[in-house]
């Protein structure tokens, strides 16, 4: 009897598809009837045990096979069913290897299908469901070579066409007289409703992909949606029950959650759209409770340090500020107010600095390394280019010469510093005799040593890495740590972007300012735009014409700066005096061609992006940026910052080339407002926040539930909730919370590990 049953197995992959449904009803018999004179066999399949079921989603549950490889949702993926070797190689593409990251790979949207209608209910462009039944059905092949399976479905209310493209197999599944569910998008032929390959189902079966909420996942070739359906529900089924629920019950409850399994199954599978709603809303307060308690320890572990105490004297502070040749803005003297008091608090001080182009965010750094050397206490400012650095060097070497006594010395390293000058300034870090060191990377470098470096600066601070951040700091005992940015940062990321840090907000521009007129314009335009620099030249002004590339390219179709500067003497200025500007240049060049630029012996510099931040040139007025479609939004807004910084009316004007899409929505953005915040949270809306944070250099956990863009008022409350949960527990030992203080350690270590 056991040969027989094994025989008739081995032959069922060998079997049609007509022969199959025989087949099993025979293997049926037998396994029931069982060997002659033997009991009946009880098969009893291994099932995980139940999960406790609360107004659960109705996810069909088949039963899962035993897991005899691996331990826990650390398991490989092939302990499930249906899950090979060469499977599970395809779902690693997706960064899923085990069981958790599959039970937390999402679904990236979803289908609608489950409202059922009838065929006299269906408009054109609708995704729906019907319940029909299979009046006509056949294969037929078009003079390309195509095969269409073709089908006239019917309900009591009307008749609809659906095809099916390429699918042969489907002759023989689908008959006359059968019932089915078919799923899809309502589209027009020749005047008659029609569904073009839509999902279908016997009516008798409950399927994942018919006549409910169906989730769409990411695939790799070689998967299917099908396919990863079914998996998951297995999966689910198996351990949805057994994933470790991390946050407290009281706190859940508090706040309104569904428990884990229970979120698990509906963001999968979810019987409504506000099933999956409170479903989502669990699962993103999750991740976000991990970052925010991630955020707070690292501010709490900073604050805990003991730091340099430095008294700013209110006389002094006066003096200094009574000396500058402007008056600073209400926004500024607040946020030399906060770092005052950080300076004196004894802890370090940990802060960012940020404001929109031309806000002052530097004057206020400068005061702060003045205070520092008042105290007889080092500052040093990392810059993450030479220009930049070199710009901030000359910026501050003027700075302090206003001062009437006390005046600080500020030197400049960089990989360019001749090696006799760069010994020298080796010395004057070590013994004091520099109170500020301006560079780049080259400050991390072994051989600085400073004698008290009691403050570090870091500008564009996105530009660096973690570790990077940190031996700067490393340099000297717990020095204070101000970090600034070029870009504002939307509001909607303080939060979760500087959630470590304090911040200050310089929010209005310096009074006398006027707003910047910007303008796009197109190729049939430009000899207005050059009429229009000529006329400003000859008002006595200055102005900056920005091209994408320096040398041209065979690969890409763009102006280059190199030709466009020889073309622009030649042809259009001869009569002007312009300057070419770009990355390649020797550090002594680009000073040279800057200081000429900056003391009005040049009329036109014809540059590339790095003139995007720390060139201040008050006689400028005109910006104009050719291939304008082929920057950022953000990169354009820093250009147009480069104008408008003295008394004179300013332009930007945006030449764009052939540009579409996004690239029309960015140059519209910029166009219709200056307000640097607006572009900031534009641009994180157009680039979502992975590209606009940079995610290999954050630092970050990944968090694919969180929406940064629309979970605004939920971070704000899990951070509130995190705060009262590190007030209560700060190093999170209670039982209750031993889950999410491993939870948190384990994803702060993994983001640390993919950015150094």
């Amino acid at each position: 009897w056991g040969e027989q049953v094994v025989a008739q197995l081995e032959a069922y992959s060998r079997m049609t598809t007509a022969q199959r449904p025989e087949a099993l009803q025979a293997l049926r018999e037998a396994l029931r009837k069982g060997p002659a004179g033997a009991p009946t066999p009880v098969i009893e399949p291994v099932v995980p045990p139940p999960a406790p079921v609360v107004a659960q989603p109705s996810t069909p549950s088949p039963q899962p096979r035993p897991t005899a490889r691996g331990a826990g949702l650390a398991a490989s993926v092939t302990t499930l069913s249906g899950v090979g070797e060469k499977r599970a190689e395809l779902l690693e593409k997706l960064g899923v290897r085990t069981v958790r990251e599959l039970l937390y790979c999402y679904p990236r949207r979803y289908e609608d299908y489950s409202q059922l209608k009838t065929i006299d209910q269906l408009r054109y462009g609708e995704t729906v469901s019907v319940v029909v039944t299979v009046w006509e059905a056949g294969l037929r092949q078009t003079r390309s070579g195509q095969y269409l399976f073709q089908a006239l479905l019917s309900d009591h209310t009307g008749t609809l066409h659906a095809t099916w493209f390429n699918q042969r197999y489907l002759e023989g599944r689908i008959k006359p007289g059968m019932q089915i569910v078919v799923s899809g998008k309502v589209d027009q032929y020749l005047g008659n409703l029609q569904l073009n390959s839509p999902a279908w189902e016997p009516l008798d079966r409950k399927d994942l992909s018919n006549a409910r909420i169906i989730p769409i996942y990411p695939l790799t070739e070689g998967l299917t949606q099908r396919w990863m359906r079914v998996t998951l529900n297995r999966a689910l089924a198996a351990w949805a029950g057994r994933a470790p629920d991390n946050l407290p019950e009281s706190l859940r409850l508090a706040n309104d959650l569904l428990p884990l399994s229970q979120a698990l199954r509906a963001v999968h599978f979810p019987d409504s759209m506000e099933q999956l709603t409170a479903a989502r809303r669990r699962l993103a307060f999750e991740e976000a409770l991990y970052l925010q308690l991630g955020l707070l320890q690292q501010k709490r572990a900073w604050k805990s340090q003991e730091g340099r105490q430095i008294e700013v004297v209110p006389e002094y502070r006066a003096a200094l500020v009574e000396t500058l040749p402007y008056t600073l803005t209400a926004a500024q003297q607040r946020a030399l107010d906060e770092m005052s008091r950080d300076l004196a608090s004894g802890e370090p001080m940990h802060r960012l600095l940020q404001g929109d182009v031309g806000a002052g965010k530097t004057v206020v750094a400068a005061l702060l390394m003045a205070f520092t050397a008042a105290a007889g206490s080092q500052s040093a400012l990392m810059a993450p280019t030479e220009i930049l650095a070199e710009q901030h060097y000359h910026g501050l070497a003027r700075f302090f010469d206003q001062f009437p006594e006390s005046r600080p010395t500020v030197r400049l390293l960089t990989g360019s510093t001749p090696a006799a000058e760069r010994e020298e300034i080796y010395a004057g870090f070590a013994d004091g005799t520099i109170h500020v060191a301006v560079g780049t990377h080259a400050l991390i470098q072994e051989q600085v040593r400073f004698q008290d470096l009691a403050l570090v600066v870091i500008d564009e601070q996105h530009r660096f890495g973690v570790e990077q951040r940190a031996e700067l700091r490393g340099k000297g005992y717990n020095p204070h740590l101000l970090v600034m940015t070029a870009t504002p940062i939307p509001r909607s990321l303080e939060l979760t972007v500087w959630g470590h840090l304090d911040v200050s907000v310089l929010d209005e521009l310096p009074p006398g300012r006027q707003p910047i007129k910007t303008r796009v314009l197109y190729p049939h335009e430009r000899e207005r735009a050059y009429a229009f620099i000529r006329d400003q030249v000859a008002q006595g002004r200055q102005a900056f014409i920005i091209y994408p590339l320096v040398e041209e390219s065979e690969k890409i179709a763009a102006p280059a700066a190199v030709a466009e500067h020889a073309r622009l003497q030649e042809e259009i200025f001869p009569d002007l005096r312009l300057g070419l500007l770009h990355g390649r240049l020797r550090s002594a060049d680009k000073d040279a061609i800057m200081s000429a630029f900056a003391r009005g012996e040049l009329d036109i510099l014809v540059a590339t992006s790095v003139v995007e931040v720390g060139i201040d040139v008050p006689n400028a007025t005109v910006m104009l940026i050719e291939g304008a479609e082929r920057f950022g939004l953000a990169q354009l807004h820093q250009f147009r910052g480069r104008v408008g910084r003295g008394e004179h009316q300013s332009y930007c004007l945006l030449l764009a080339g052939e540009a579409e899409g996004a690239a029309t929505e960015r140059l519209q953005a910029v166009e219709a407002t200056t307000d640097g915040f607006v572009l900031a949270q534009k641009d994180l809306e157009m680039r979502g926040p992975g590209e606009f944070l940079g995610t290999r250099q954050s630092g970050f956990p990944e968090m694919p539930m969180l929406s940064l863009l629309t979970d605004t008022r939920l971070l704000h409350r899990v951070r509130e909730v995190a705060a009262q949960l590190l007030d209560s527990d700060p190093e999170l030992r209670a039982p209750e919370h031993a889950g999410l203080a491993e939870r948190v350690a384990e994803l702060w270590q993994q983001a640390e590990e993919a950015v150094s």
